[in-house]
């Protein structure tokens, strides 16, 4: 069986998928279905065209080599200079589609955003909350639906910790050099002296691949229900609809209160730990992998920064350019472009 042929025949089985009434029934199963088909039937055309290209090219080849017609050859010979260019761009085409489905991170759908107070107590919590919203207005200043997967905020309106979806497969692209430790240096309002005090919180970006292939034992997590909470950590559901969720070989833990259903919830932490354990996986295998959350989260200590918000100063320092940018409250409600662009020309060039 041809790669064509292949093709086909797994365009018959998705299309059989398709009248299952039960497999309807299931939204994910029916866009990830739906996905796939139509990515079938641009290969399925681009081979036939290919072949068809083909088969000229042989046609006109023929003609020139055993036809005598001095006119005929000479259209032949034109006929064959076009298709041979054709098929040069078709080839291209196959080539960058096969490339794009060997590359991940061109399969990205999403990108989570975990962000968690580090060293400072409550300056740190609401410090957290600062990056939370810088992040969330930018998603918003670029039309991206943000979702909160889990969040846990004190008393006094802070961030513990907080994991967020950007729904925008643009938005990893933009996001991924966001991750590491971020500083602040700032007086806090109950600071009577004076005195300027030094925070930090941790910014983690974990892309979102579609159709990871990662099989996860039900022996090996470990699950618990508990209800979502709001500010302060107040209960505000009366059902245990949150889920978290413990994947006892690697001690990774997903939380997730983004939905009224605790089935939702749960579907969702496991694809979150299916992309986490895709990801360590790729870290054991290339040290060089984008994106790895050890590294950019460190041990949450001052000393490990990427950046610092020295607000007295109204400066904004990204310590691995060694850049400097100035009206830090206009960049803390989302104006990060300028930032954004600065890191990606520094580290994809190209």
């Amino acid at each position: 069986m041809n790669k064509l042929e292949e093709l086909k025949s797994k365009k018959t089985e998705l299309l059989k998928k398709l009248s299952e009434p039960e497999f309807l029934s299931n939204k994910n199963d029916f866009e990830e279905c739906s996905r796939q088909l139509k990515s079938l039937e641009k290969d399925i055309t681009l081979l036939e065209t290919i072949e068809r290209v083909t088969k000229k090219i042989k046609e006109d080849e023929e003609i020139i080599s055993q036809d005598s017609d001095s006119d005929l050859i000479a259209l032949a010979e034109e006929d064959l200079k076009k298709n041979k260019q054709h098929l040069e761009n078709l080839l291209s085409i196959q080539k960058n589609r096969e490339k794009e489905e060997q590359d991940p991170f061109l399969m990205v759908k999403s990108v989570i955003i975990e962000i968690r107070a580090g060293t400072g107590g409550e300056e740190a919590a609401l410090f957290a909350q600062d990056l939370f919203r810088m992040y969330s207005h930018y998603a918003v200043k670029n039309q991206w639906p943000v979702k909160i997967i889990h969040s846990s905020k004190t008393s006094l309106g802070g961030i513990k910790e907080i994991v967020m979806e950007i729904e925008n497969k643009e938005a990893f692209d933009k996001l991924q050099f966001e991750g590491g430790v971020h500083r602040v240096q700032r007086i806090p309002n109950t600071e009577k002296s004076g005195r300027l005090h030094t925070s930090t919180a941790t910014v983690a970006v974990l892309p979102q691949i579609q159709n990871i292939e990662i099989k996860i034992k039900p022996e090996d997590i470990e699950e618990s229900f508990f209800r979502s909470s709001g500010p302060g950590g107040q209960n505000v559901q009366k059902v245990e609809t949150a889920v978290r969720i413990v994947h006892k070989p690697t001690g990774i833990t997903v939380s997730c209160q983004a939905g009224r259903s605790q089935l939702k919830n749960r579907e969702k932490a496991l694809e979150i730990l299916k992309n986490k354990l895709w990801e360590k996986d790729q870290e054991r295998i290339n040290s060089k992998t984008i994106n790895k959350r050890r590294d950019q989260i460190g041990h949450a200590e001052r000393s490990e920064k990427i950046r610092t918000y020295n607000i007295p100063q109204d400066r904004i320092t990204d310590h691995r350019i060694k850049k400097s940018w100035h009206n830090i409250e206009k960049i803390l409600d989302g104006n990060i472009t300028e930032m954004i662009e600065a890191l990606k020309k520094e580290y994809r060039p190209d």
